[in-house]
């Protein structure tokens, strides 16, 4: 318990400073460390850790530097330019398996991709999401959400949990510790508006239902992110993904429900009902 206190306590020393210079390359490059840290978690946990599979994502894994480079120079389109890195990791994975002369399994070369892209994506989606517009406030739901869902899940999974959700992947998890963190998560969503209306002095203008509504989906998005890195774990046999925070595991035991959060608040920001949900 002690070494899970301190080794938090040290990554928010650490945290923090990355947020507030957030609308610096300070943020995006240690999006792009985590990517790369997380990149080589999963090629450990896939069996696939060769140089030949290493260095071509950990080029890849340098994409959250791409929507700062964007809405800097304006003369890179962010999503071609992440799309055109993602096409050419591909062929390269296919060219290695053409020329390997089919040694390498194409079930690897579909695991190998898949796995660094869900990294990468995610990453890169947290940097875009500051980098756009109403980003100051927007990107911190990112890890606002999960955090609020995970508690909440928790707590109310201890009080009122009486149903198990899915035990063959996660065990502890119950259908009212899940529903206690999709409801907590959309007030706490109406609250973080309300304070963000409050301390900008009504510059910003929080729309509350869509608001609420995407606290909702965010939860929703977290729980399943948390329990698909269960299952890879579970599938590979392996406790934790990596060992960059004692007590905790590596980047992608910590950053597990944002996996897929980042990519759908991109999504759901930009779409019209939920688009001005901070603006």
């Amino acid at each position: 318990m002690l070494k899970r206190t301190i080794t938090a306590i040290v990554a928010l020393a650490v945290f923090i400073p990355v947020l507030y210079f957030s609308h610096t390359i300070v943020f995006p490059a240690a999006m792009a460390a985590l990517a790369i840290i997380a990149a080589g978690e999963m090629l450990g946990c896939i069996g696939a850790k060769e140089i030949k599979y290493i260095i071509p994502s950990f080029l890849l894994a340098v994409c959250p530097l791409v929507p700062y480079i964007s809405a800097k120079t304006g003369k890179i389109d962010t999503y071609a330019a992440v799309c055109a890195m993602i096409c050419v990791y591909l062929v390269y994975l296919l060219a290695l398996s053409v020329f390997q002369k089919g040694k390498i399994p194409f079930e690897k070369i579909g695991t190998v991709f898949t796995s660094i892209c869900y990294v990468v994506i995610t990453f890169t989606a947290v940097s875009a999401l500051r980098q756009g517009e109403g980003g100051k406030y927007l990107y911190l739901l990112t890890f606002l959400g999960p955090w609020v869902s995970d508690t909440f899940a928790y707590f109310c999974g201890r009080l009122f949990g009486r149903h198990k959700l899915i035990p063959e992947v996660s065990p502890k998890k119950t259908v009212e510790g899940s529903v206690g963190g999709i409801v907590f998560t959309a007030v706490g969503f109406v609250v973080y508006g309300f304070i963000i209306s409050k301390i900008t002095d009504g510059a910003v203008s929080p729309s509350y239902l869509p608001l609420a509504a995407t606290g909702m989906i965010v939860s929703a998005i977290s729980q399943i992110g948390d329990l698909a890195a269960s299952l890879i774990k579970r599938n590979y046999g392996i406790k934790d993904y990596g060992s960059l925070f004692p007590g905790h595991g590596g980047v992608l035991d910590r950053f597990d429900s944002v996996l897929l959060t980042a990519p759908v608040l991109l999504i759901v920001s930009s779409l019209p009902f939920f688009g001005n949900i901070l603006m």
